[in-house]
């Protein structure tokens, strides 16, 4: 059994920290609502605490799943931050969706300090962190994977290690560029059998037997044909990982014209109201202008 921190308790963060208890670990918890964290215990035990410092000291590792990279700095640098009460010979692992840079950034700090960092951003949605079956995409130091990868495990079912610190956020970057294209292409394949006045259903039944079949054709078909958008991952969140993606192409000197152009489909679904529905509400769009 360790001993460790959870800090962040949104959809994700939550689900996640509760399969540390139930593997058997002493956990404690930090959430900027202290309600939530207190509702946390009141479920699965452990201890939360009124900053990320005082959640992590004493800890064994510390993990992180919050917002963006402003939230990130927030809960790990400064006085109140996770390093600060983190010793030297600890762990942090990070699972926001966030930026390389701030991947770097803080994994120089926490080196500085003798403390391992990894940046492990994960793949899977709310469901997928309820049920355990994440996919967590890492970067950092190979000894340190080593000695965090069995208690990952306890919300994964896949968890790979793809290189130094960084390595794991420019993963997750391929992952939202890869899920961008694929979301459009069945929205623009709904929108089609739609205004042909083809049965949506026995479209899907067909094609998903064939090379069109994805993960989102399986998951997502029937809410979007009834048009119902609130399976989880928001737009909003989208659109903050697609920037970020963005970004780093502009840097690297990939180039990234569907990506961009599917970004700019999402502002669209923000403009008529849609910052909360989930991703495959790109259809909405498309619906919207049929009509």
């Amino acid at each position: 059994m360790a001993k460790l921190a959870f800090i962040g308790l949104g959809v994700m963060g939550y689900p996640m920290a509760g399969h540390l208890v139930k593997s058997g670990h002493e956990v404690s918890v930090y959430n900027r609502t202290e309600s939530k964290a207190q509702d946390w215990v009141a479920e699965f035990g452990g201890k939360c605490h009124l900053t990320p410092k005082l959640a992590a000291q004493g800890q064994d590792m510390v993990f992180i799943c919050v917002g963006n990279d402003d939230d990130l700095r927030q809960v790990t640098l400064g006085d109140d931050g996770v390093l600060a009460g983190m010793n030297s010979g600890t762990i942090l692992v990070d699972h926001t969706t966030a930026s390389a840079d701030i991947a770097r950034e803080i994994g120089a700090i926490a080196a500085k300090a003798g403390i391992g960092f990894l940046d492990a951003p994960v793949s899977g949605g709310q469901a997928g962190a309820e049920n355990g079956v994440l996919t967590v995409m890492v970067g950092g130091d190979e000894t340190v994977f080593g000695e965090a990868v069995s208690v990952i495990k306890a919300y994964s079912r896949c968890v790979e290690r793809l290189g130094e610190v960084g390595a794991g956020q420019l993963t997750k970057m391929v992952n939202q560029i890869c899920i961008a294209g694929v979301v459009q292409g069945l929205a623009e394949g709904l929108h089609f059998a739609r205004s042909a006045g083809l049965d949506g259903e026995k479209v899907i039944e067909v094609i998903s037997k064939g090379a069109a079949q994805s993960w989102q054709m399986e998951n997502r078909y029937q809410t979007m044909w009834q048009g119902e958008y609130n399976l989880g991952f928001a737009v909003d969140w989208m659109r903050k990982d697609l920037n970020i993606a963005l970004n780093e192409a502009r840097t690297n000197g990939s180039h990234l014209p569907l990506t961009a152009l599917v970004d700019q489909f999402y502002s669209e679904v923000q403009a008529i109201g849609g910052n909360r529905w989930d991703t495959s509400s790109l259809l909405a769009k498309l619906e919207r202008n049929r009509k």
